[in-house]
């Protein structure tokens, strides 16, 4: 199989970096991270009319580009290497992946409206403690007069309080946790009946927790239909996530070599010890497997639902453990330094911390690569 990127891959991935390296260095994004609004419009505006990066999967019917996984993938592995803020992953990922599948003339004029930077819109839709079941829903929905009112609470909602408008899932039958009954909703942010309860994260992002009581919404494609494109959108945000640690695990490890070349004790530098040489070498193994399964998992977002999900959780299990040891092997051999806001290698050790549990911790996805493992012996056994 040929993995080398395209001509248009590169020409993308080299236009981006460069823009990044010019546009976004650190004292950039501490300051960003730091203002009262914690992100910048504007530069989420030239994101859009520069690069074109929000309409990245957006169809070009839309006025987007109409990429794919591993045009994704490029881009949240360079926003990881420079800890960009934005909410690319929630909005150009995540809820942009999602409206594209419902289509529409409502879901169309928004989808060009993202893509040219003038909306952010974010999916609601975790309700459980570790965020690693889209399936579960309590939040409920009722018509009242011919209009769709939502009642429930969504928790931990990375980049709400930035947000224009919502997607949000909710119930129209069954229980919590039956696949079937699950609906999508847009409501807009500023709609009555809705409140967010807004919270700085460890990496310097927001999130919320989000209060429906009766707000109005709109209903979005099928009725009860939806179970399917969360679970397909979960997915494609845990290859982007694991994309984003893949960036953020290599730079911390090419800090750590540079560091240990600079630093002297007994009179020669750190990288000339032997054992922090291999405590390097172990850290450089981590990289590359994540790289693997993240690779892996990118290329198995357009496969079948079972390959999807085994790969994606893989993955997830990968860039986590990636995550734990490379970040703190960095800090480590940087010493009491490494935590301080000195170096830039503590903000990326504390998004490294939350990736390795966000969409699900290392314990959730090998249950869920168990219950995979035993679906499919069942179906051999079946045949």
């Amino acid at each position: 199989m040929d993995f080398s990127l395209t001509p248009e891959q590169t020409l993308l991935q080299q236009n981006l970096q460069a823009f990044l390296d010019r546009e976004y260095g650190a004292d950039v994004r501490s300051a960003t991270s730091r203002s009262g609004a914690a992100w910048d419009r504007m530069f989420w505006r030239r994101l859009a009319v520069e690069l074109g990066l929000l309409g990245l999967v957006v169809p070009e019917n839309a006025g987007g580009i109409g990429g794919g996984a591993v045009e994704v993938m490029l881009v949240m592995q360079a926003f990881g290497s420079t800890l960009v803020v934005e909410p690319f992953l929630e909005s150009a990922v995540q809820a942009t992946g999602l409206l594209r599948r419902i289509g529409g003339t409502t879901v169309d004029a928004l989808l060009a409206s993202m893509a040219r930077g003038e909306r952010v819109v974010v999916v609601a839709w975790n309700e459980s403690a570790d965020g690693s079941d889209p399936a579960l829903v309590s939040c409920a929905a009722h018509l009242e007069d011919g209009i769709w009112r939502l009642t429930g609470h969504k928790i931990g909602v990375a980049a709400a309080p930035w947000a224009d408008w919502f997607v949000v899932s909710a119930r129209t039958s069954g229980g919590d946790r039956d696949f079937q009954g699950i609906s999508l909703f847009l409501i807009d942010a500023r709609a009555p009946g809705l409140q967010r309860k807004s919270y700085a994260t460890i990496d310097g992002r927001w999130s919320s927790d989000l209060y429906l009581e009766g707000a109005a919404a709109e209903l979005l494609g099928v009725a009860g239909q939806a179970a399917p494109l969360l679970a397909q959108m979960f997915d494609e945000a845990i290859a982007a996530l694991a994309a984003e640690g893949l960036g953020i695990i290599w730079r911390m490890l090419d800090e750590t070599v540079e560091y240990t070349r600079q630093r002297r004790q007994f009179g020669q530098a750190l990288a000339n010890f032997q054992a922090l040489q291999h405590r390097m070498v172990d850290m450089l193994l981590q990289c590359e497997m994540a790289q693997c399964a993240v690779l892996r998992a990118t290329l198995s977002l357009a496969a079948s639902e079972a390959e999807r999900a085994h790969a994606c959780s893989a993955a997830k299990v990968a860039i986590a453990r990636a995550c734990r040891f490379v970040g703190q092997n960095a800090v480590q051999l940087h010493g009491a330094i490494g935590m301080t806001n000195e170096l830039p290698l503590g903000a990326y050790f504390k998004r490294a911390t939350v990736i390795e549990r966000e969409l699900g911790g290392v314990d959730a996805h090998l249950v869920r690569l168990a219950r995979h493992e035993q679906a499919q012996a069942a179906h051999r056994e079946g045949h």
